[in-house]
């Protein structure tokens, strides 16, 4: 099916973001209408959309489980050429959205890669890393990522073979929302979330 997108940020904005959710919570989740509304408050067009198994959950009784990441390729390309982005148009997601518009980055040409938590491994599972194609990776890249995320800690992903295209902005205390614990690092997830659409402007304007 044709994706149904959620648009934010002016019309004429000079980068437009393609955002995927992440494999348990669809487009309009709170962290995803928290992270869209904080990178289009400084001037990107922000577009989400809903791989196929999430959009089914909206209208079906019962919940598919989202598929191998993998398979999920097609529909990410589909929602690209849906778009018909002016301009620059820099892909990504929110944990498996982002790791899928990984996948694809390098052959769609994108101006660049943004993922919000990127699944390094499975919880619990370090050593089961899906990583493989993070090496060889072209595209200009910017991971954000908290400190304490449970796929991928600051300790454990300094010890990854990373593409030099990867930058990773670390947000401190932050879980795999980007939330910290306020009484433990002093910051709020409006903090984080303003650091990280800074970050990632100023970064939009580097690549391009």
């Amino acid at each position: 099916m044709a994706p149904n997108f959620l648009i934010d940020g002016p019309a004429k904005a000079k980068h437009s973001i393609l955002l995927a959710h992440g494999a348990g919570a669809p487009m309009d989740s709170p962290a995803m209408t928290a992270i869209a509304k904080s990178l289009s408050d400084v001037g990107f067009r922000v577009a989400r959309f809903e791989f196929d198994y999430m959009a089914s959950r909206r209208t079906s009784s019962g919940r598919k489980p989202p598929p191998r990441a993998e398979t999920l390729s097609p529909e990410y390309i589909a929602a690209i050429e849906a778009l018909k982005a002016r301009g620059p148009l820099i892909i990504g997601g929110k944990s498996m959205g982002g790791r899928v518009a990984s996948m694809i980055a390098d052959e769609r040409h994108a101006a660049g890669l943004l993922c919000l938590g990127y699944p390094f491994h499975p919880v619990g599972k370090p050593t089961q890393l899906r990583t493989a194609h993070l090496p060889g990776l072209r595209i200009p890249t910017l991971i954000v990522q908290g400190t304490r995320d449970p796929f991928g800690t600051r300790e454990e992903v300094a010890s990854y073979k990373l593409s030099k295209a990867i930058e990773i902005l670390w947000l401190e205390d932050g879980d795999h929302d980007l939330k910290p614990r306020k009484a433990v690092s002093g910051f709020s997830m409006a903090d984080h979330l303003k650091t990280m659409a800074a970050a990632t402007a100023a970064w939009a304007e580097k690549i391009t």
